[in-house]
C-alpha cells in the first residue's frame, strides 16, 4: 500500500478504535435496552432524548476541531491556535448550560417531558462537557498521541458501559421505566466527567489571550461546518423528533404511547445498521486530519481517489453483510415486538453508504476553504429530509422516516459530486463507483427475490437462504479483492 493510504489506515485503526469499542459495546446494550424496556414506547423515550444530544453535540463545539486543524497548518504557534480555539468553545458552553438550568421546565413542557425536567437538566450537562472536551482531544489527534487518545476514550466508554450494568442491573425497578432513563443519562454524565479529569493537564494549560483577528477568522471558516453538521445531524436523527411530535394527537387517548413506540421500533432497528456507522466514525476520526496533512502532497488527488475506491468497496461489502444476515443480526433486539422495523435496515445501511461517500467528497470544500458549500448542501439534505418526514410520516411512520434519510444522502451526494468537479476537481474513479455500489444493490435485490421466491419474511431464518447469500456476499468480497489488492502491497524502503 502507498505510504499516505497506509497511514491513513493505520490511523483510522489507531483513532477509531475508541468508537469501534465505543459503539460495538453500546451495540451490545441494545439486548440489554430492549430487553428491560419492555414497551418498545419506554425505549422511544431514550431515543427521543438522545435524538436531542446529537443535535447539541454538533453545535457546541462551534466547528472548531476542524478550524483547529487547518489553522494549525497555517501557523507556526499551534498553542496560539489552539487557545484561542478552545476558549470561545468554554464560554458559549457556560452560558448555555445557565441557560438551560434555568429555562429547563420551559423546555421539558415542550419536549413532551412536563413531568421529568431533570432530563433536561442532564443532557445539558452531558453536551457541555462533550463539546468542551472536542478540542483537547483533537488536539491530541493532531499530535498524533494515538495511545493517550485511546485511553481517555475507551476509559470514558468503559465507564459508562460499566455504570449502565451496575445501575440497570442492580437497581432498576422494571415497573418504573423513567428510573432506567435517568440511570442511563447519569452514567453518560458522569463518564463525559471523567474525560474532564484525564484531560486536566490540556485544559489547565490554556491562556484566556484573545486574539479577535484569528478568533474571527476561524469562526468565518467553521461556522458554515455547524451549519453542516446540524442540517447532518436534522438528516440523521431529526426523524425520531418529527416521528413523536407529528404522531401524538393529544386528543386520543394513548396517542403519546403510540408515537413513542414508533420512535422505540425505529431507533431500535436503526442500531442495527451501525456496522457501516462504526466503520463511518472511525474513518472520520482519521480522515480529517489525515486530508489536511496531503495539502502539500503533490500526489495527493491520487491518494483521494485511491482512498475514495477502497472505502466504496469497504462500505459496500458491510451493507451486503449485514443485509444478508438480518436474519442473526435481529436477535441483538430481544423482543419481538421491535421486529416490525426490521425492513429499514437495509435502507439504513445504503443510507450510511452515501453519507460516508459523501463525506469523502467533502475534503474539496474543506481544503479550498469554501466550507460555504458545505453548508449549502447539507441544508438541501435536511430539506428534503424535513419535507419528506412531514409529508409522508403521517401515512406511513418510520418507512417514510428511513427512505427520508436514504434520499437525503443521495441528494447529498450528488450535488458534492458536480460543485466539487467545478471547484476542486478531484478525478474520481466513476466506473468503479458504478461497478461497487450497483453491484452491491444488484447482488441484495437477487437475494431478496430468493427470499420472497423461498417465502421467507425479512424477520424469518432459512440457513439455505442464508448460505447463498453470504456465498453471494463472498464473490463480491472476492471481486473487490482483485481490483484492489495493489494497493495493500507495501513498497520496500
Amino acid at each position: 500500500m502507498s505510504a499516505p493510504l497506509a497511514k491513513l489506515f493505520g490511523q483510522t485503526a489507531m483513532y477509531g478504535l475508541p468508537s469501534i469499542v465505543g459503539r460495538l459495546l453500546n451495540y451490545l446494550l441494545v439486548p440489554l435496552y430492549t430487553a428491560i424496556f419492555a414497551k418498545p414506547a419506554d425505549y422511544g423515550v431514550l431515543s427521543d432524548l438522545f435524538a436531542y444530544v446529537a443535535f447539541l453535540v454538533v453545535v457546541l463545539p462551534l466547528g472548531m476541531e476542524t478550524a483547529y486543524f487547518r489553522f494549525i497548518q497555517q501557523h507556526e504557534d499551534s498553542e496560539h491556535v489552539f487557545n484561542n480555539s478552545f476558549v470561545p468553545v468554554i464560554l458559549v458552553n457556560a452560558c448555555f448550560f445557565l441557560l438551560i438550568y434555568v429555562t429547563n421546565p420551559w423546555i421539558a413542557k415542550w419536549m413532551l417531558y412536563r413531568d421529568h425536567t431533570e432530563f433536561i437538566v442532564l443532557i445539558g450537562g452531558i453536551v457541555c462537557i462533550d463539546a468542551i472536551t472536542s478540542l483537547p482531544l483533537a488536539k491530541l489527534r493532531a499530535e498524533n498521541k494515538a495511545k493517550r487518545f485511546m485511553v481517555v476514550q475507551l476509559t470514558s466508554i468503559l465507564l459508562n458501559i460499566l455504570l449502565n450494568l451496575v445501575f440497570l442491573l442492580g437497581f432498576f425497578n422494571p415497573s418504573r421505566p423513567e428510573e432506567g432513563i435517568m440511570f442511563i443519562l447519569i452514567a453518560n454524565l458522569i463518564s463525559s466527567g471523567l474525560k474532564l479529569l484525564l484531560l486536566y493537564d490540556i485544559i489547565a494549560k490554556v491562556k484566556f489571550t484573545f486574539d479577535w483577528v484569528l478568533i474571527g477568522k476561524m469562526l468565518s471558516y467553521s461556522w458554515p461546518l455547524v451549519i453542516a453538521g446540524f442540517a447532518g445531524i436534522v438528516n440523521e436523527t431529526l426523524d425520531r423528533v418529527l416521528l413523536k411530535q407529528i404522531l401524538y394527537n393529544p386528543a386520543v387517548p394513548n396517542s403519546l404511547e403510540q408515537a413513542t413506540a414508533q420512535v422505540g421500533v425505529y431507533s431500535a432497528c436503526y442500531k442495527l445498521a451501525m456496522l457501516v456507522t462504526i466503520f463511518l466514525q472511525a474513518y472520520r476520526y482519521a480522515a480529517e486530519p489525515f486530508f489536511f496533512s496531503q495539502l502539500k502532497n503533490q500526489d495527493r488527488n491520487v491518494v483521494f481517489v485511491r482512498t475514495m475506491n477502497i472505502f466504496i468497496a469497504i462500505v459496500c461489502i458491510a451493507f451486503l453483510f449485514v443485509s444478508i444476515n438480518l436474519g442473526i443480526f435481529k436477535y441483538f433486539i430481544r423482543k419481538e415486538a421491535y421486529y416490525v422495523g426490521l425492513n429499514v435496515v437495509p435502507i439504513l445501511l445504503l443510507a450510511n453508504v452515501c453519507l460516508g461517500i459523501y463525506y469523502n467528497q467533502s475534503v474539496w470544500y474543506k481544503l479550498s476553504n469554501q466550507t460555504k458549500f458545505g453548508a449549502f448542501i447539507a441544508l438541501i439534505g435536511a430539506g428534503i429530509t424535513i419535507f419528506i418526514n412531514v409529508i409522508f410520516i403521517p401515512m406511513y411512520g418510520f418507512i417514510a422516516s428511513a427512505w427520508a434519510t436514504l434520499l437525503a444522502y443521495i441528494a447529498q451526494m450528488i450535488i458534492s459530486f458536480y460543485l466539487g468537479k467545478k471547484y476542486y476537481p478531484i478525478p474520481y474513479d466513476v466506473r468503479k463507483f458504478y461497478v461497487y455500489f450497483g453491484g452491491s444493490i444488484g447482488i441484495y435485490c437477487l437475494y431478496s427475490l430468493l427470499r420472497i421466491l423461498m417465502n421467507v419474511p425479512i424477520k424469518g431464518f432459512s440457513l439455505p437462504l442464508l448460505l447463498l447469500g453470504n456465498l453471494m456476499l463472498l464473490g463480491f468480497a472476492y471481486f473487490v479483492y482483485r481490483n484492489e489488492h495493489h494497493l495493500f502491497r507495501f513498497k520496500k524502503p
